[in-house]
């Protein structure tokens, strides 16, 4: 009689979850909430319009130089009897010109690849932060999904233990049970309520950080499961080196060698060219100057060279923080997978043995107190066990699945496995 009630309880409450959904017109898949992060996050926005500053400033490279505009006056005297005289001394001019730069090919050809690898190190970081966004997503909506699925099998068994309590005072009245019997009932569901309110306080917490990586649809509720990742190590070991972080590395190795080039280049002489008209007195015939001006860089040892010598260090520093970046995601990816293994095995054994031994538990207390051959304690404990290892085992598929999603962003290419296949 009591099973079976509990079973009613059961599939009434899956009814009015499954209605519920039903009637709401707006609910929050996982796939819906990725597209809305990705489409409105405002660090998205952010970094698209530093890739737009990036660009233009990257269109004025390897461009000459502004010509300037010169306006002068030369052999003007300051002595005699024609001191400052603009109109009688032969050699006074009033002078206008134009003098352009010509920076040296390879310092022109340097500063080009020095914007576009500073685009290219903008695209990068924009990508690095698409990958953030879908992560942190992705993890907030899987925790709010837990902890909602552990609020479902406590909402049920706290359902169930109304009809727990009604048979206890019912065998109480008929004269089977002891007197104490009636308040492990209530006790226990004080316990549960008490559980409840701690997952609630979770819920919540996820949902905030959920709302703020998709905005106020944070509040609807969700839909659907979580994907299946399927992890491999041999697949994930050849994508390492695709990690975002090492990925972000090469527009920086792009960017130091462009200064690098830069530097050297100021070692090659820049030239610039001059052109006047002087305008003299009436009586005197007007002229044109040409001026070709040349840099001399002939103290390179205490100047370029110091600067070439600094550019090349950090492009070696770069290096090494490559190779070290590279093993520590090495070490850290074989230390997620080891974890990742354990937590399967974990569920196989909570699936497999631990619940259904549960269970059967439940089923043998119940039926020893039917029979007064046990206690109540005996049936309650047994109950509390049952649910602690369906909480645990939810608990247990949340966390693998929060490690799947940290491996999965954390490669710019989708894993796939043949079924089976172990870490």
């Amino acid at each position: 009689m009591y099973l079976a009630v509990c079973w009613r309880t059961v599939f009434a409450a899956v009814f009015v979850l499954l209605m519920s959904a039903a009637t709401h017109v707006a609910a929050l898949s996982f796939n819906e909430a990725l597209a809305l992060a990705v489409r409105d996050a405002p660090d998205l926005r952010s970094a698209a319009k530093q890739i737009d500053a990036a660009k233009f400033a990257a269109l004025p490279a390897g461009t000459l130089p502004d010509p300037k505009l010169i306006l002068g006056m030369d052999n003007v005297p300051v002595s005699g009897s024609d001191s400052f005289s603009l109109t009688r001394d032969f050699m006074t001019m009033r002078r206008i010109g134009v003098m352009q730069e010509f920076p040296n090919q390879g310092k022109r050809k340097a500063e080009i690849a020095l914007a576009n690898g500073r685009v290219a190190l903008t695209e990068a970081n924009a990508q690095l932060m698409r990958l953030t966004v879908m992560r942190e997503t992705a993890l907030a909506w899987i925790k709010r999904y837990t902890f909602e699925q552990q609020l479902v099998q406590i909402s049920l068994l706290i359902e169930e233990n109304r009809f727990f309590d009604d048979a206890v005072r019912a065998t109480i009245a008929s004269g089977k049970g002891a007197a104490i019997d009636v308040v492990a009932p209530r006790q226990e569901a004080a316990l549960l309520e008490e559980q409840r309110d701690n997952f609630e306080s979770q819920r919540q917490q996820s949902l905030a950080i959920l709302k703020r990586w998709v905005g106020e649809r944070a509040n609807e509720p969700i839909e659907g499961q979580p994907p299946h990742w399927l992890i491999s190590y041999k697949a994930l070991a050849q994508g390492l080196h695709k990690h975002p972080d090492l990925i972000a590395l090469d527009p920086k190795t792009k960017v130091i060698e462009a200064e690098l080039a830069e530097a050297q280049a100021d070692k090659r002489p820049d030239f610039a060219l001059e052109m006047a008209y002087q305008k003299r007195a009436q009586e005197f015939g007007d002229m044109v100057s040409v001026q070709l001006s040349v840099d001399l860089p002939l103290f390179a040892q205490t100047r370029q060279n110091p600067f070439i010598a600094a550019k090349q260090a950090e492009r070696l520093s770069l290096e090494a923080e490559r190779e070290l970046m590279l093993r520590e995601h090495r070490a850290v990816l074989e230390s997620e997978l080891a974890d990742y293994a354990r937590l399967d095995k974990s569920l196989k054994r909570q699936r497999e043995v631990l619940m259904p031994l549960a269970m059967e538990k439940v089923e043998l207390a119940l039926a020893a107190w039917r029979g007064a051959k046990g206690s109540l304690m005996d049936l309650v404990v047994a109950r509390r066990e049952n649910l602690e290892l369906k909480l645990k085992t939810i608990a247990l598929e949340g966390k693998q699945q929060l490690l799947a999603a940290r491996l999965y962003y954390a490669y710019s290419q989708p894993i796939a496995i043949n079924p089976g296949e172990q870490p």
